[in-house]
């Protein structure tokens, strides 16, 4: 049970990051409105976890203008995509156990 446990990492325990961490590992890469719509959070609280999943390298951050408006998107990294899977098959393992 304890190394299952050890799986588990802490940067998902959020709702919020899992949140993020699942819509980014289904898609190429998110911009920072739809996250926010899909997730229901505010500016600075996704802004926040999104700084922490950022700083772990679990994703990446793209900044580019779409005509004049400024357009931030993210993508998960491979560190992160690893660390992900690693957290959700811990997860299952612990639920089959049950």
């Amino acid at each position: 049970m304890k190394s299952l446990l050890d799986n588990i990492n802490k940067a998902f325990e959020n709702k919020s990051r899992l949140g993020i961490m699942s819509i980014l590992s289904v898609n190429d890469s998110v911009s920072f409105v739809r996250l926010k719509e899909l997730l229901g959070l505010s500016d600075g609280n996704l802004a926040s976890h999104i700084r922490s999943l950022e700083e772990a390298g679990y994703l990446t951050t793209q900044k580019q203008f779409i005509g004049r408006r400024p357009n931030t998107s993210f993508s998960i990294t491979e560190k992160g995509r690893k660390a992900f899977e690693e957290h959700i098959a811990a997860l299952e393992a612990l639920i089959r156990m049950s």
